[in-house]
């Protein structure tokens, strides 16, 4: 089954990027990571500790991209 897309604005793909997040979260027993996300992690890690990232709370990063800034 497809989701026609196209038409929702940037706000609306968000929420429902949201809402499938919310709801595939609720069992993550049943998500399995793909083999690439361990590396991700352990780079993401590096630079934090490195201080080349940082963090920003999740309700302020969604309000950016609902703004539409980076």
């Amino acid at each position: 089954m497809l989701i026609a897309t196209e038409k929702l604005s940037r706000t609306e793909k968000l929420q429902i990027i949201e809402q499938l997040w919310d709801e595939l979260s609720r069992n993550p027993d049943d998500v399995q990571s793909p083999a690439w996300h361990a590396d991700a992690l352990r780079e993401a890690e590096n630079a934090i500790a490195n201080g080349d990232a940082g963090f920003q709370d999740w309700e302020q990063a969604k309000e950016r991209l609902r703004q539409g800034a980076a």
